[in-house]
């Protein structure tokens, strides 16, 4: 159980430190088009019949204002976390052969979106550019 909620969420930091690889504004595009992709994921399933394409439709709109839009990347990834939710309440997983599929896929999808809704900024450059330790570059002090 433990790594059945754990494993979706480090892979959710994966994906983040992944796309932090990318420079802007090509990191923002992609995650748009990714978030397109996951918006389609469910649709050869048909577990929900037309409502998967309607879940589609609606998702690649998102997508599409993502394109210039951090926030649009994160609604359309908090979309899929629902839908993931609905998803595995129905029995109806994103990969038939793993039951708790969806699950995980709830666990990881809010993980990223938040990461969105924050800006999307790289971690990798974030970590790069702290300071060392808890020490603060302080300016050197005037004399009168």
């Amino acid at each position: 159980m433990l790594l059945s909620v754990v494993a979706p969420i480090l892979i959710g930091l994966v994906f983040i430190t992944l796309m932090s690889l990318n420079r802007e504004p090509h990191r923002r595009r992609f995650n748009a088009v990714f978030v397109a992709g996951a918006g389609a994921a469910y649709i050869s399933g048909g577990g929900l019949g037309l409502w998967e394409l309607l879940f589609t439709a609606v998702v690649t709109f998102v997508a599409y204002r993502g394109l210039d839009s951090w926030t649009f990347i994160g609604i359309g990834w908090l979309l899929h976390t629902a839908w993931d939710v609905v998803h595995h309440v129905k029995g109806d997983p994103i990969i038939p052969s793993f039951h708790d599929s969806s699950f995980g896929c709830a666990l990881c999808d809010p993980v990223i979106a938040l990461w969105a809704l924050t800006g999307g900024r790289s971690v990798i450059d974030h970590v790069k550019n702290r300071p060392i330790g808890l020490r603060r570059h302080a300016s050197p002090s005037r004399r009168a």
